[in-house]
């Protein structure tokens, strides 16, 4: 008995559809990715530490928030809260100086925009040395 024994043919693997595939994705990646850097704020935030804190110059301003959205400036109340008042109350308290340190304490409950528009005023007339106050917890408070 004779058996003819063919040669076989090799498997082929047909890549152009697989290339076509990872062409078109691709794309598709390069078209939906977007290239826009966003604006970001970079910021230092300050450290606090157990120890003494540092020697305070004899003048400096101090802005007081209440809950309420009441602004003290070094003790005294403002008639209101508009930016225009802190603008010239910040003025006079200064007379001109922009070098003066100043200290932003607000109520904990205090409104965040009453805090950003004291900040904003005191930055817009060229103050330069901005406090923000803050309270250390207790030590044996723990989270």
């Amino acid at each position: 008995m004779k058996l003819n024994l063919r040669a076989r043919p090799q498997p082929e693997v047909n890549l152009t559809s697989l290339i076509d595939v990872v062409l078109l994705l691709l794309i598709f990646f390069m078209v939906s990715t977007s290239f826009v850097k966003e604006s970001q704020i970079e910021i230092r935030l300050p450290e606090t530490a157990a120890t003494e804190p540092a020697d305070q110059p004899a003048e400096r301003i101090d802005i007081m928030i209440t809950e309420t959205g009441t602004v003290f400036v070094n003790g005294r109340e403002l008639i209101n809260s508009r930016p225009e008042t802190l603008r010239n109350a910040l003025r006079k308290v200064s007379a001109g100086d922009n070098s003066l340190p100043l200290t932003i304490s607000a109520d904990a409950n205090a409104t965040h925009q009453s805090v950003v528009t004291a900040m904003d005023v005191a930055g817009r007339l060229g103050f330069s040395q901005i406090n923000i106050a803050t309270v250390n917890e207790p030590a044996d408070v723990q989270q």
